[in-house]
């Protein structure tokens, strides 16, 4: 059955961690806290995040300012490498760097990060079926924002690396039927205070 409505996909990175990632900094909770107030008109069907307690308090925080909206927890929205590139797709110049980056990774993670990632693109990607456009907010981590704008950018799988997206920044990726996915708004901020926008950034990164 070919699908015959439009996909809206919300897409945040939880809000600022605290250092032993058993939680949201104060920051990290008025991020979250701005965001659902930015959001609380949007006709959303469901909310989805990942397991782990910084994901989980800023689905939860967001979902605080929303209307009756579901929260569902899915392994699928959360942390994990969503793919390992070998060295001959890499960029001459950045394929050690890069495979510095991923050498932590266990063999476990290198296995089911991939299928996890697979699965998130079947879950969250493409038109929808029926007559109403859907809008769902994932709420993640850093990694899986970037394999879907990759994803939606239709750039080689490896190039999720060296996308970063702030703490509690949005960003939109619409699906319609018969067009190819088109990235609405990407690592938005303008809801944060220039206090709290950033963080999750490299220093040098910060503007």
């Amino acid at each position: 059955m070919t699908a015959t409505a439009t996909r809206y996909l919300y897409l945040v990175r939880h809000g600022e961690a605290s250092p032993d990632e058993s939680g949201l900094t104060e920051a990290g909770r008025q991020q979250a806290t701005r965001l659902g107030q930015r959001l609380r008109d949007v006709p959303f069907s469901g909310v989805h995040h990942g397991p782990l307690p910084r994901a989980e308090q800023t689905a939860r925080l967001i979902g605080d300012h929303l209307r009756n909206v579901p929260l569902h927890v899915s392994d699928v929205a959360g942390d994990y490498v969503p793919y390992m590139p070998k060295k001959d797709e890499l960029p001459a110049e950045s394929a050690d760097f890069y495979l510095r980056f991923l050498a932590d990774a266990t063999d476990e993670e290198r296995e089911n990060g991939p299928a996890l990632a697979r699965q998130a693109l079947d879950t969250y990607t493409g038109p929808v079926h029926g007559d109403k456009d859907r809008h769902e907010l994932v709420v993640t981590h850093n990694f899986l924002v970037a394999w879907l704008v990759r994803d939606a950018m239709h750039a080689p799988k490896w190039r999720w690396l060296g996308l970063n997206h702030s703490n509690a920044a949005l960003t939109v990726i619409r699906y319609a039927p018969g067009r190819p996915a088109s990235v609405l708004t990407l690592n938005d901020m303008r809801h944060l205070p220039a206090e709290l926008r950033w963080t999750g950034f490299p220093p040098e990164l910060h503007i």
